[in-house]
């Protein structure tokens, strides 16, 4: 399970974006790398991260080799309803995260 922390607005707008900041906590190794010994650190990244708001999929991207240790994503998602917003991610291994939050809109 690779952990995560999600944020959203305590209460939002019907209508309105609002802001959602997703920190996973992952070590995104590239492959590039060499530990001391010359040995290659293999590849090891989240490679894809989706979010639902009220069950319906409404952000997802697919990252790579140039993200940095401990991916901090930032994204606007539009207030219609009070409802949960999910997130999930996996990486190149199998590994899965997931992280949810009340969005209450008013």
């Amino acid at each position: 399970m690779i952990d995560g922390r999600l944020r959203v607005p305590e209460s939002v707008k019907r209508g309105e974006p609002f802001e959602v900041r997703l920190l996973i906590q992952h070590p995104m190794e590239n492959g590039f790398r060499h530990e001391a010994d010359g040995r290659a650190v293999p590849v090891h990244i989240v490679n894809k991260v989706a979010c639902r708001y009220g069950g319906r999929e409404v952000f997802t991207v697919d990252l790579g080799t140039g993200i940095s240790a401990n991916p901090y994503l930032v994204f606007f998602v539009r207030a219609a309803e009070s409802a949960q917003l999910q997130v999930e991610w996996i990486d190149d291994t199998g590994a899965t995260g997931s992280a949810s939050a009340t969005v209450n809109v008013g």
